[in-house]
């Protein structure tokens, strides 16, 4: 699957995911240790149904808006999910676009009056930047480090700091001690084979038992969007059948049948491997031998695995083609 499609699946996966009130409020218990947190309620968060993302940038990333009040005050959480393979350097000045933007529309929406007043204030902008790559984030955190001659002008410059979720550096044993929703989905997001993903998944188990029935329902349809990309067609609508089907109280069978298709994917993998692998040698000893292949597209036809052992053991015995052709005719291959 091309690189930017699985970037795009996975924005709209996270979008999603955290587009739940709870579960954006479970990030943030999970993995922002700021007092403010706990000032929070699921209830007085209220998402946006907006994007600032500007259009250079369109391509490459996508974010979630919220907004919520804290004794009394208005604040704005701005999540921008990030998921190129590379670490963007631009992003101090990126994030201060979309402040300005989000700035511009409520000044564009608040009477003259009201903006002209003593008391009126912008709402504060949470930043935080949702990244998923393999490489370590070494972007600048905050603003001011990106400006030239910041030392010697000290608070008299602009500058805000970001919040970052750096996926791949969370510790495993960390996220699986957290049992919850999103340390879950960290969990299972990371590049790992299919091996290492039903290991993860069948541990995770009981969380999926214990997680609100919605969040479950949310943790399915992620679920499909991380492991279609690693499958082919026909084990793709076996996946989906078997999460569609599932409840939460089926969990363990859920699990289980997902680890049996994942297995059988596996196994037949390797089958074909081994079979390639021994396609090449027989051609390579073929060549070697007789020099000649021409043989070769008739071979490649045979689908028995015995058979195609006997087909090269036939040419290692064989004295001359001729003799190897014989033998070919003789299993009825000529």
């Amino acid at each position: 699957m091309p690189e930017d499609r699985v970037h795009h699946e996975h924005d709209v996966g996270y979008k999603y995911i955290f587009s739940h009130k709870e579960t954006f409020l479970e990030l943030l218990r999970s993995f922002v240790k700021k007092d403010w947190v706990d000032l929070i309620k699921s209830e007085d968060l209220i998402l946006i149904d907006k994007s600032y993302i500007l259009e250079d940038f369109s391509e490459e990333e996508s974010d979630i808006v919220y907004k919520v009040n804290i004794k009394g005050q208005e604040v704005i959480f701005y999540i921008l999910l990030e998921f190129q393979s590379s670490v963007d350097y631009r992003m101090p000045m990126r994030l201060l676009f979309y402040i300005v933007e989000i700035w511009r529309e409520i000044l564009k929406n608040t009477s003259r009056d009201d903006r002209r007043r003593k008391n009126f204030k912008l709402p504060a902008v949470v930043l935080m930047v949702l990244y998923n790559g393999k490489n370590r984030w070494t972007a600048y955190r905050n603003f001011r480090d990106v400006l030239s001659g910041s030392e010697l002008f000290g608070e008299d410059i602009i500058d805000f700091r970001y919040i970052l979720f750096d996926i791949y550096r969370y510790d495993e044993k960390q996220l699986e001690s957290m049992a919850n929703m999103v340390s879950t989905v960290f969990l299972l997001d990371k590049e790992i084979s299919k091996e290492d993903l039903m290991k993860r998944l069948r541990l995770t188990a009981y969380v999926l038992k214990k997680i609100t029935p919605e969040q479950f329902d949310i943790l399915k349809i992620w679920l499909k969007s991380i492991m279609k990309p690693r499958l082919d067609d026909k084990s793709k609508v076996k996946v989906e059948e078997i999460l569609e089907k599932s409840s939460q109280g089926e969990v363990d069978s859920m699990v289980s049948n997902l680890g049996k298709t994942i297995d059988n994917i596996i196994r037949e993998g390797r089958k074909e491997g081994e079979r390639v692998g021994l396609l090449q040698g027989l051609e390579k000893l073929l060549g070697i031998k007789f020099s000649d292949t021409s043989y070769m597209s008739r071979i490649e036809r045979i689908e028995d695995e015995n058979t195609l052992n006997s087909v090269f053991e036939d040419a290692v015995k064989s004295n001359s083609i001729e003799e190897f052709k014989e033998k070919l005719k003789q299993r009825k291959l000529n």
